[in-house]
């Protein structure tokens, strides 16, 4: 068979419910050189039987039905497997416009020092309705790219990212140890060799629900983000990244010593805490007692009391009087 321009990365663990129109906005590309790899992981519900419905539709899906065995490992089969020099990105809960894959593909043609290109998003809920998020859109260039590492902004969204294939392969693809922000680590990897940015144009509908993973995992979200700038910056430094070969992140106690100098896992509780005060997972989680340490080091209280009355309006009225109790103990040790 020819060698397509293009393979769509598709993984899938129990998607039914969105999956149908995510596909049908791939099919639906002006840009139709391309094989669509669809990876179900072991679904439960009527994912396979969809996919494999799709399948019989239309011969560039190649369909890869198998036992659960996570997401990172997934992604990385699915680098694997694709033929094609670049890999054009998905989820299955997502849709595509229409000429997303010919801007893509056109800018990477044109721009063979990026190795990666993403868009612009427009963001809506379960129902497709316009969901509301506060926040900076993009890098549109590589230098604004750069400095938004520096910022701790938004890099890239992952299911509208293009890249090309032995870039990714050649940084060692996603890395297991950063279960549910495998991503930012690989942008911040591939940072060093290759330059990458976004379309100034809203070229993905990303769909936001209660059941998706970054609401479902905030606080090993953000304690994955956090480590991997910790490591980004120890490649910027000259030094080894001592997160390379692990398989999985230690516990945050343990940082000082994997990074081999004192104040690491303060620091890594210092970044977590304020991306944990507004998340209703996190706080519901083993997030609050990283909170928790995180006042007791003489973190600061910006937000804090607040929390204590989101708290109560989560139901949660246990942790809101022992996160009243902590601040109101670190403000007298600390006057």
């Amino acid at each position: 068979m020819p060698t397509p321009a293009i393979s769509v990365a598709m993984s899938v663990y129990n998607g039914e419910r969105f999956l149908a129109a995510a596909i049908e906005s791939i099919l639906g590309q002006t840009f139709g050189d391309f094989e669509f790899l669809i990876l179900d992981d072991g679904s439960r519900d009527g994912t396979a039987a969809l996919i494999h419905d799709y399948a019989a539709r239309d011969s560039r899906i190649r369909p890869i039905i198998r036992e659960n065995r996570g997401l990172i490992v997934s992604l990385n089969q699915l680098l694997g497997e694709a033929r094609a020099p670049i890999i054009a990105r998905m989820d299955a809960d997502d849709i595509s416009r229409p000429q997303r894959f010919e801007k893509q593909h056109a800018f990477l043609s044109a721009n063979p020092d990026y190795g990666v290109v993403g868009s612009w998003t427009e963001d809506i809920d379960e129902q497709g309705r316009p969901y509301r998020v506060l926040g900076h859109d993009h890098p549109r260039n590589h230098d604004e790219f750069m400095a938004a590492i520096e910022t701790r902004g938004p890099l890239l969204c992952h299911p509208v990212v293009m890249y090309r294939r032995d870039l990714v392969r050649a940084v060692g693809g996603y890395h297991a140890a950063f279960r549910h922000c495998e991503d930012l680590d690989l942008w911040l990897r591939l940072a060093g060799v290759t330059r990458l940015c976004s379309l100034p144009e809203r070229l993905l509908l990303y769909r936001h629900y209660a059941e998706q993973v970054s609401s479902r995992h905030a606080t090993e979200q953000q304690i994955g983000a956090a480590l991997s700038h910790l490591a980004y910056r120890e490649r910027a430094a000259g030094r080894p990244d001592p997160t390379e070969h692990l398989t999985e992140l230690p516990p945050i106690d343990e940082l000082d010593a994997l990074f081999g100098r004192p104040g690491v896992s303060r620091e890594v509780r210092s970044y977590v805490a304020p991306g944990l005060l507004y998340s209703k997972a996190g706080l519901g989680d083993h997030g609050f007692d990283l909170l928790v340490r995180h006042l007791h080091e003489g973190g600061a209280h910006d937000g804090m009391w607040r929390t204590v009355a989101r708290l109560v309006r989560f139901g949660d009225p246990v942790r809101a009087a022992r996160l009243a109790t902590t601040l109101a103990l670190t403000t007298l040790r600390a006057a």
